[in-house]
Order: C-alpha cells, then sequence, then structure tokens
C-alpha cells in the first residue's frame, strides 16, 4: 500500500500545475487546516459548553435532591389547628389533652419524655441557643471570649457570639441530646442576638447563618424545629423551620410578620403573658389569624389559657 502511495505522489509531481496551482493547492491545504483548526476549536468549546452545563445539570440536580430529601423527610411538620401546651418550671403537669408539649431540654429526663409518647403528645425540647444560662450543666463549655452582654430581666443569662465554632459545637451536643432524650423537636430560644445589644457586631447574615445551621444539624437528627421570634428574618426563614414560636406580638402590633407561616401551611404557636382579662383583646384576632395562641403567666409553669 505504501509502494502504491509512493507512486501516485511522483506521478503528481510529474504532472503537477505550474507554481501559482501549487500555491492555490497549498492555500487551500491551509484553509483546510485552517478548517479543521476552527472544528477543532469549536469541538472543544461545545465540550467545554458540554463540560460546565452538565455541571450545572449535576449542582441542580444534587440541589433538587437536597430539597427533596428535605420534602420526603420524617420531621414533624405542625399544621394551623395543632393544640399544645408550654411548660419551662415546675413539675412537668402532663394532664392536658394536646397535640403537643414544649419542655424544658435540660429539666426532664428521657423516661418523662417516653411518657408524653406513650400519651400520644409530640414533645419539643426547648434550649436558648443564643445564650448562655450560668445554671445550665454545659456553662463551662463556652469560651470567655464568646461571652457578651446580660439579657435584660434575667440574671445568669448573656448574650454569646454565635460566630464562635466552640459555641456551634455546644448547640451540636445539645441537639445530639433532644435526640437521645427522644425529643421530637426543638425550640431554640434567642435567635435574634442580631437585633440587641449583644456585645458582638453580630450582622443579619451571621444570625440568618446561624439559624440555618441549627435548622440543618435539626434537620440532619430527625428532629423538627421551629424559629423563635426573630421576627425581621421570618420571610428569609420560613423555608428553613418547621413551625414558629413568637412572644406577644399583640403586645407590639407584630403579628402580620408571622403570616408568612400560615401562608406555608405551618402552624404559629402564639404566647401573650397575662390572665382571663386578655382573652377578649387577644383571642379574636388570634383565631382569625390561624394562630394557636395560649395565654400564660410569665414563668410558664402548668396554667394556660387556650384561644381555641
Amino acid at each position: 500500500m505504501r509502494a502504491t502511495l509512493l507512486l501516485l505522489v511522483l506521478g503528481s509531481v510529474g504532472c503537477g500545475d505550474d507554481g501559482g496551482n501549487a500555491s492555490d493547492g497549498d492555500a487551500d491545504s491551509d484553509a483546510d487546516t485552517d478548517t479543521d483548526s476552527g472544528s477543532d476549536a469549536d469541538s472543544d468549546s461545545d465540550a467545554d459548553s458540554d463540560s460546565d452545563s452538565d455541571a450545572d445539570s449535576d449542582a441542580d440536580s444534587d440541589a433538587d435532591a437536597d430539597a427533596d430529601a428535605d420534602a420526603d423527610a420524617d420531621f414533624w411538620r405542625p399544621s394551623p389547628g395543632t393544640s399544645w401546651q408550654w411548660q419551662l418550671t415546675e413539675a412537668l403537669d402532663a394532664s392536658f389533652d394536646v397535640d403537643m408539649y414544649d419542655i424544658d431540654l435540660f429539666e426532664n429526663d428521657a423516661d418523662a419524655i417516653a411518657s408524653l409518647h406513650g400519651d400520644g403528645r409530640v414533645v419539643i425540647c426547648y434550649f436558648s441557643a443564643g445564650s448562655r444560662e450560668d445554671w445550665r450543666p454545659d456553662a463551662d463549655e463556652f469560651p470567655e471570649e464568646a461571652r457578651g452582654e446580660p439579657l435584660d430581666d434575667w440574671p445568669g443569662e448573656v448574650w454569646i457570639d454565635v460566630r464562635d465554632v466552640t459555641v456551634r459545637d455546644i448547640m451540636a451536643a445539645r441537639l445530639d441530646l433532644a435526640a437521645l432524650r427522644g425529643c421530637d423537636g426543638v425550640e431554640p430560644d434567642n435567635v435574634d442576638g442580631f437585633d440587641n445589644d449583644s456585645g458582638f457586631d453580630l450582622s443579619a447574615e451571621d444570625q440568618l447563618g446561624f439559624n440555618r445551621f441549627l435548622s440543618s444539624e435539626a434537620h440532619a437528627r430527625s428532629l423538627s424545629i421551629g424559629l423563635k421570634n426573630d421576627l425581621g428574618q421570618v420571610l428569609e426563614l420560613v423555608a428553613d423551620f418547621d413551625w414558629a414560636l413568637n412572644e406577644e406580638c399583640f403586645d407590639y402590633d407584630e403579628c402580620d410578620d408571622l403570616l408568612p407561616f400560615i401562608d406555608a401551611g405551618k402552624a404559629v404557636f402564639q404566647v401573650t403573658y397575662g390572665d382571663e382579662s386578655d382573652v377578649d383583646r387577644v383571642c379574636p384576632s388570634a383565631n382569625a389569624m390561624d394562630f394557636d395562641a395560649l395565654i400564660k403567666e410569665l414563668d410558664l409553669g402548668p396554667p394556660r389559657i387556650a384561644c381555641r
């Protein structure tokens, strides 16, 4: 085959056209080469484009998969119309016929939680995520540099720097404890330090990052999680939290800020501190907004008045 090709080449040289035609042939050859190069470049560009598209598609698929996994996960997601009791002090009174009990994580052991489960109750466990309370068993674990200004009217409690790595480790350990004791979900308190005199230069983005950290870590442990107050960030966080708990929005004319949860089909557990004299002031509005509202004493002992 090589000999035949050689003869053809020699024949072509002997019978060739003049130099001008040879030059045209070279030009054609160069043009072909340029065309081939352009083709290769286009192919490379197409390959890069395909690769980028595949990467974007993979990223979108991963995000969709995460969203689907979260949607399918076995978290408690209460809808409006869920009855509840909130008790953080005194001996636990388990006699209320309600759907959910919200109780202190540290003050109630696994047996107490199991007993509530035996009565058909969902159990939410309270802890403070944005402050250090000096009576808690893990209080000494908070770094000195992460301890901030005192909370007004709450002796022994200070704000903490929610950007601190150790603080986040402590909160992760509290979520571990909640899962270990059998809590169905958690109510992390004081998640609005950025909007208070905390002693730290916390930004809104810092707070969003911390609150989403709590949500992600809770869900990773199959724990439901509620957004406590932090009304200024409801729109940003309604997708991350399973329900909301608010104190005194009727006293501060802030209740409309919670409606995104209702619009999303998620319960709003609302509390007004007072007594029977507050029923007519609070309950008609709370019921009209589809909130699950209670009137409670400030110490959050057993007594409760339910608006519905």
